[in-house]
């Protein structure tokens, strides 16, 4: 199979699909791989790393053009959108819930659309987003004690505190992946902590490992506005599986937040918990709303895309061989997990949270496989 990986262009976007080693184990299995020139010079994989591993450096144009699947990071932006084509299978983060406008371009485009966000394993966890979550779980902490800075808009609080002096607040709202990776940094910063999640199990879970560092509670609308009244930094970090994230928020609470306060919204590629959040970049991350400062980057893993990749690749490596090794309809019907990824075939939708958020039709992933070559 020819197998192609474009140079990330979304804003500050220095990740890479795959890494030399990648490139190195599927030329092993005999597969054509086409790399844009210079995808990965910005975290030290140079071309001529991809050229040892057995790639063919290659024009952007070309890399679309020639390959039967394209492995991306980010969800295709328009112009990418544009160089797709029926036939074709692209396998990325697609989070296409709060995005029409990416939808209809790959309804449109007639290509196989597999999103790493709603690939499943047998325990029904999101094996495919872990590594990212886990990336931005551990960024929102570091992101929202810069934030927290006067400097910087926040009302100067120091997370761990000194001796005399309190430490700073920290709220999670949601103990999963994300939650469960900020947590962590947040107790070892010191500072004090508040988990809110809808599942006793997690509150269990997280209780037994932190006992009396953290508070544990559950997640009702009274006791979410509470919380967020007497914190120093909020972290979103809801999901719920390729549909919007439920908004938790309030534009009302967040005019009653302390100002200068800090609003980490790491549910913002699927929309955002807060009804103040819109997606923002690298290069402008922050903006203020009634006082509260809110970090609403959606690709919070691409500044440290060297560490981000090398976890990426870790997880969807297998799965790229899956493809490629068996075909793309072979290894859709050959494993159930990876079939829940498929969200887009041949211009229909085959999500059914994706088409209850964009209140489009849905086809069934047995149909969609049905209709597969």
């Amino acid at each position: 199979m020819r197998i192609g990986v474009p140079r990330e262009i979304k804003n500050h976007e220095y990740r890479v699909g795959l890494t030399p080693a990648s490139v190195q184990e599927l030329v092993g299995h005999g597969h054509a791989l086409l790399v844009e020139a210079g995808a990965g010079e910005a975290i030290g994989y140079h071309d001529e790393l991809y050229r040892q591993a057995g790639a063919e450096l290659v024009a952007c144009d070309q890399v679309f053009s020639d390959s039967d699947l394209v492995i991306k990071v980010k969800e295709p932006q328009a112009e990418e959108r544009l160089r797709l084509r029926p036939g074709q299978t692209l396998f990325t983060y697609l989070h296409l819930a709060p995005d029409p406008a990416q939808t209809h371009d790959l309804l449109a485009s007639g290509a196989t659309c597999i999103a790493y966000e709603t690939v499943t394993d047998a325990a029904g966890r999101l094996p495919l987003l872990a590594p990212m979550s886990e990336v931005a779980g551990r960024m929102a902490i570091q992101a929202g004690a810069s934030c927290l800075e006067k400097a910087h808009g926040g009302r100067g609080v120091l997370l761990g505190g000194v001796p005399g002096v309190p430490q700073g607040r920290v709220v999670i709202l949601g103990g999963g992946v994300v939650g469960s990776n900020a947590l962590a940094m947040a107790v070892g910063l010191g500072a004090q902590v508040q988990v809110l999640d809808k599942s006793a199990d997690v509150l269990r879970r997280l209780d037994a490992q932190y006992g009396n560092r953290i508070q544990t509670l559950y997640a009702t609308n009274s006791a979410v506005e509470d919380v967020l009244l007497q914190a120093d930094l909020v972290v979103g970090a809801v999901l719920v599986p390729g549909a919007s994230a439920p908004r938790l928020i309030s534009a009302e609470m967040v005019s009653r937040m302390p100002s200068g306060s800090v609003l980490v919204d790491v549910a913002i590629d699927q929309g955002g918990c807060a009804e103040t959040s819109h997606a923002t970049t690298h290069d402008d991350p922050t903006y203020i709303v009634d006082g509260v400062v809110h970090y609403c980057v959606a690709n919070m893993p691409g500044a440290v895309a060297r560490t981000a990749t090398q976890a990426l690749n870790n997880a969807t490596l297998p799965f790229v061989l899956a493809l490629a090794n068996q075909g793309v309809a072979a290894a859709l019907r050959a494993d159930p997990h990876l079939a829940n990824g498929l969200n887009v075939s041949r211009g229909a939708l085959c999500n059914r949270e994706v088409g209850a958020s964009l209140d489009l039709p849905v086809q069934s992933l047995d149909e969609a496989l049905s209709a597969m070559a």
